[in-house]
């Protein structure tokens, strides 16, 4: 019964993603990382429907942590790459190719093996007070630098690092999913009176503003195998240190296990290589530029002639339009002007 809610669940978060990803590499830079991004996506109809078919695969990864384990239920989810790509190939006009099925049987066998190879083992329900103290301000300290590497850095490692940023913190939010189901099934007042579910929305917020981060941040195949990869792995450290939860060890054990797991994590970066994802990447790249000629067309010169009267500066509305900063250099005469897209996207003289 977990296994089934997990894919499930694994089923309806891969619909989310590819909705809200639509949604989310259309945004703006200068949105990423804040409750605006989350405000901006939230009047789009598209990203609207992927939020329902999120909080459908919540409710049933809830289910599966309720009768399963972290170790189980958590890797399982992995499984939403293989509906969700060629979902998005569907959308795209495209058909996965032998190259794009390899990478989705290899994390497909590295699953089965390792499932079946550690035999996983449920561990207890309670967990100390300090060990959660330990946990959380551990991957509060990971989350946070990566953040701060994120805004420093260029497109492509942004999107790396908000995505496993965001694997970090749903793989917390998936222990303390287990911790509230065990809380509720001793009463609801038990659960609202306990920290733990005030905790887990403040983290599903964080979480979700990083996933969307990731994808608004750079191309797809940057953020979507961090995100996907980084929440089975932080799961299973958590089952295992603060839940108990064990799985067979042993030479050859742990060596296969091991291997398979690696097998799942080379087979999700192949997943997002495929030519579904390049497309979706190019998209990403056109959508940038054309924002940013958008956002450069919207600066007209003193002394440019706009749309309006030639010559006297005005745009068409006949309103005078003003530079969007207030220390702007010296203008020079009309005709010496060319908007430079990638990657400086300011004005430079010929």
């Amino acid at each position: 019964m977990a296994i089934l809610a997990a894919l499930g669940a694994a089923l309806l978060y891969a619909v989310a993603s590819v909705l809200q990803h639509w949604e989310a590499e259309r945004q703006p830079a200068d949105k990423a990382l804040g409750i605006k991004l989350l405000a901006k996506l939230a009047q789009r109809p598209r990203w609207l429907a992927g939020l329902v078919f999120d909080v459908g695969g919540y409710v049933l990864q809830w289910v599966a942590l309720t009768i399963g384990s972290l170790v189980v239920v958590q890797p399982l989810l992995v499984v939403g790459l293989l509906f969700a790509l060629p979902m998005k190939a569907w959308l795209s006009g495209y058909r996965f190719h032998g190259w794009d099925w390899s990478g989705a049987c290899l994390t497909t066998a590295g699953l089965a093996v390792f499932l079946v190879v550690s035999r996983p083992a449920s561990g207890h329900t309670e967990v100390k007070p300090l060990v959660w103290v330990a946990l959380l301000c551990a991957g509060g300290a990971v989350t946070a630098l990566l953040i701060a590497f994120g805004r420093e850095s260029s497109p492509r490692w942004k999107a790396i690092a908000y995505g496993t940023a965001g694997g970090v913190v749903y793989g917390a939010c998936a222990a303390l999913t287990k911790s509230c189901a065990h809380l509720l099934s001793l009463g609801v007042s038990a659960l609202f009176e306990s920290w733990q579910p005030y905790f887990l929305l403040g983290a599903g917020i964080i979480g979700m503003v990083l996933a969307q981060s990731a994808f608004q941040a750079g191309p797809l195949d940057a953020s979507l195998p961090t995100l996907s990869a980084t929440d089975p792995i932080v799961s299973v450290l958590i089952g295992a240190a603060a839940f108990g939860e064990t799985v067979r060890t042993g030479i050859a054990p742990t060596t296969v296990e091991v291997i398979s797991f690696a097998a799942i994590v080379v087979g999700i970066f192949m997943l997002a290589h495929t030519d579904v994802v390049k497309v979706a990447q190019r998209r990403y790249t056109l959508e940038q530029e054309r924002e940013r000629a958008k956002t450069d067309s919207e600066v007209v010169p003193d002394g440019v002639p706009g749309n309006g009267s030639p010559g006297n500066g005005s745009p068409g509305n006949g309103s005078s339009a003003e530079s969007p900063t207030s220390d702007a250099p010296p203008q020079p005469a009309p005709g010496e002007w060319s908007v430079e897209i990638p990657p400086t996207g300011h004005y430079e003289r010929r």
